[in-house]
């Protein structure tokens, strides 16, 4: 049984980007209690700009600057490890660091790189540390947190439990933080099927990039991938063995989708920025849920967004919701062509294939 535990920076550093030795103290100390029973753990940690933005004279702020983020990562990275490090090896556990970026998930080669280079870790009794590769990463190829890399990793790794260590206890009704005629209740059981009316507004932390919306976004993704996820405070007392062990009293736990996607599928889905959307009539719609079949150009009323031949394309249907995700035959240039053309004709636009289905996956079941 493989475990992805990943903790935010908020959760490691103080108001001023400091790392707190006592966070990591009480995270190395659940995770080698855990490993007891579950040995094999993956650790994803944030924190690296965290830690070094101190020492380029951002105290208590996070700027904006890609490249002082990146001298801040380069800085923090090896502070943030040697902590690890020297924490671990009070439990005999030698750890290994591995930077990992957006392409390491694309690109098949790499993926399967990546996925060997970890199960020999784990089998070896090492325990990796995760993070995304911020102080080389370009802006168009990263993604700026790490919520989305752990839900990834435990794809790749075909983990089965995926826990999101925050400064909150897990995913409320409605945001705590404000005041509401409401209570804020804390969820604790997510089935995939659930509609979820939560307030899940961006990170509250100055110095960390994700927040409670990204992690419900990971989340989703490990359900599609056919792995739980628990959600809950880094603060916790026993908070990794406990969500091992389903303990429906702490934290959010959201569920499995009965019918995970195939590496491919998650990553089209999830890992792939989309370029542009296309909104379709009620006929195209009743084509792709109901019958399985491609994305023809006539049931496309309108196109969003200059794209090429294989970039991801968000599909809406007539009512504004995202039902699908795809990768596109034509370039955005071609099909406006197609429907300019069509609108021509007495018959209207000619049926050319947009998404194949195999390139095609439904986000509403």
């Amino acid at each position: 049984m493989t475990i992805v535990v990943k903790i935010g920076t908020s959760s490691l550093t103080d108001a001023a980007g400091a790392i707190r030795s006592e966070a990591i103290e009480k995270l190395c100390a659940e995770i080698a209690n855990a490993r007891k029973k579950f040995e094999r753990i993956v650790l994803v940690s944030s924190g690296a700009i965290g830690a070094g933005l101190p020492a380029l004279g951002h105290a208590g702020s996070r700027p904006s600057d890609s490249r002082v983020l990146q001298a801040a990562s380069a800085i923090g990275q090896p502070r943030l490890m040697a902590t690890y490090s020297e924490e671990f090896s009070k439990y005999d556990i030698d750890v290994a660091q591995l930077l990992m970026a957006p392409d390491d998930f694309f690109v098949r080669k790499r993926y399967l790189h990546a996925r060997a280079t970890v199960d020999e870790l784990l089998s070896a009794g090492i325990l990796p540390i995760v993070n995304e590769n911020d102080a080389i990463a370009d802006d168009a190829i990263r993604w700026g947190d790490n919520d989305r890399i752990a839900a990834l990793l435990a794809q790749l790794l075909n983990a089965e439990h995926l826990i999101m260590l925050t400064d909150t206890d897990g995913l409320y009704s409605h945001d705590p933080n404000e005041k509401t005629s409401e209570k804020a209740n804390l969820i604790h059981d997510i089935k995939f099927q659930d509609e979820l009316d939560a307030q899940v507004g961006d990170s509250t932390s100055t110095q960390g990039s994700g927040g409670m919306a990204s992690k419900l976004a990971a989340a989703q993704m490990a359900s599609w991938a056919g792995v739980t996820t628990t959600i809950a405070s880094s603060t916790r007392e026993n908070v990794v063995i406990d969500a091992l062990l389903k303990d429906r009293k702490m934290g959010t736990t959201i569920h499995p989708h009965p019918k995970p996607l195939s590496a491919r599928k998650l990553w089209i889905a999830f890992a792939l920025v989309p370029k542009g959307e296309l909104m379709i009539d009620e006929g195209a719609e009743v084509a792709l849920v109901e019958e399985g079949g491609s994305l023809l150009s006539v049931g496309v009323t309108e196109s969003v967004g200059e794209f090429v031949e294989n970039e991801a394309l968000n599909i809406r249907n007539h009512q504004g919701e995202i039902i699908a995700r795809g990768l596109t035959a034509v370039s955005s240039e071609e099909l406006h062509s197609v429907f300019n053309d069509g609108f021509d004709k007495p018959s209207g636009k000619s049926a050319i294939e947009i998404i194949h289905r195999d390139d095609l996956v439904l986000l509403k079941s």
